[in-house]
């Protein structure tokens, strides 16, 4: 009997399957670099900082949830945006799960022995200066999470079926540096998932579920 299309056993079974296929230039084949692949080049000579982001997917029966966090209003960057947990890999961290891990319970108290790693996506390369590791992850009822009210404003979660289907993947563009770039968009009760969080959203769907 095959498990429910977003349940958690059924994340589980697709995270480790599409791992056999990532490789080093797989950054390249998905998400944002398909909508500008102007930047590649320009990605491609920068050198970037190690960072890292948990993907945590919350069991709840047949509907797995993802929790998402809004950043302070305060923070120098991306303040106010909508963001997985995660920050730079420091080097006391021994891969990018513990980065993601420690940045997690940083960032919202999520307990490390509710969190599972399953996976990784391929890396994500942002103009930011920042070559980010998605670690995909399956959390288990019971944690309670407790926002860092110097980084999180708040904290809330919404339905893996609703991110995993495209029609809610909206597109947009803006100005950066003086060139169009383009961007996912996926709005939720209020909320607006853009940038590289929607960005990353979308490579999980597209590796995963497309």
């Amino acid at each position: 009997m095959s498990s429910a299309p977003y349940s958690v056993a059924e994340f589980r079974r697709r995270a480790g399957e599409q791992m056999l296929t990532i490789g080093d230039e797989t950054w390249r084949e998905h998400g944002d670099s398909l909508l500008n692949p102007a930047v590649i080049p320009h990605l491609e000579g920068m050198k970037l900082r190690d960072a890292a982001v948990l993907i945590p997917v919350v069991d709840d029966g047949e509907e797995a949830r993802v929790i998402f966090t809004q950043r302070t209003a305060t923070l120098r960057k991306h303040s106010g945006q909508i963001a997985f947990p995660g920050g730079a890999v420091d080097d006391e961290d021994a891969d990018v799960e513990a980065a993601a891990l420690r940045e997690a319970e940083e960032e919202i108290s999520l307990d490390r022995r509710f969190v599972e790693p399953v996976g990784r996506l391929p890396q994500y390369k942002a103009l930011s200066g920042f070559s980010i590791t998605p670690v995909l992850a399956v959390v288990q009822p019971g944690f309670e999470l407790v926002p860092n009210p110097s980084e999180v404003d708040k904290v809330f979660d919404v339905p893996l079926s609703f991110l995993m289907d495209p029609r809610n993947h909206e597109r947009g563009s803006g100005v950066w540096l003086g060139s169009e770039r383009h961007y996912y968009r996926m709005p939720y009760e209020g909320h607006n998932i853009w940038g590289i969080t929607a960005g990353i959203v979308r490579v999980i769907y597209e590796r995963l579920y497309a």
